[in-house]
């Protein structure tokens, strides 16, 4: 299953943070990589989305080798973001996603339930992408601590 990104999306600008520092670019322009993962992740500084971000960080150079660029999303601010990048040595590009217009393109902003309660959240999800924003795999329920692995199986699976 491949299909491409909305084209507005594509050509939004987004708010990001990289090495602690606040930028703002297209976000087809932030596709460098043969392969891009576009994860998308509930909020900074919690259990979970920090160990996704620790695995991603401690398999960075496995990753950066086989041309596979990473770009997290979440909902929360570049500030926000700016704290999560420092407290665990982020080396890629986290877009905040306040207005979840990409959140929502990506039928990710969805109904969830805890405790009986309902509301509103980004549910964890990766898209690996080509440079054109061509959407070539879903990893639809990532593994917090294997996602690396989870991601360079995908890949394989393209190339075979």
């Amino acid at each position: 299953m491949t299909y491409n990104i909305n084209e507005s999306i594509k050509n939004q600008k987004v708010k990001y943070t990289i090495l602690g520092e606040e930028k703002e670019n297209n976000l087809l322009d932030l596709l460098k990589n043969k392969y891009n993962l576009i994860y998308f992740y509930p909020k900074d500084l919690t259990p979970g989305c920090s160990l996704q971000a620790e695995n991603l960080t401690e398999n960075f150079g496995i990753l950066k080798e086989q041309d596979i660029g990473i770009i997290g999303v979440s909902i929360d601010s570049c500030k926000r973001h700016q704290k999560f990048t420092e407290k665990y040595n982020i080396p890629f590009i986290l877009i905040s996603d306040e207005e979840k217009t990409i959140v929502e393109d990506f039928g990710v902003w969805v109904e969830k339930s805890m405790y009986g309660k309902k509301y509103m959240g980004t549910k964890r999800t990766s898209f690996i992408v080509d440079k054109k924003g061509k959407v070539l795999a879903i990893i639809d329920k990532p593994k917090t601590k294997e996602h690396a692995e989870q991601i360079l199986k995908e890949i394989k699976k393209l190339e075979e």
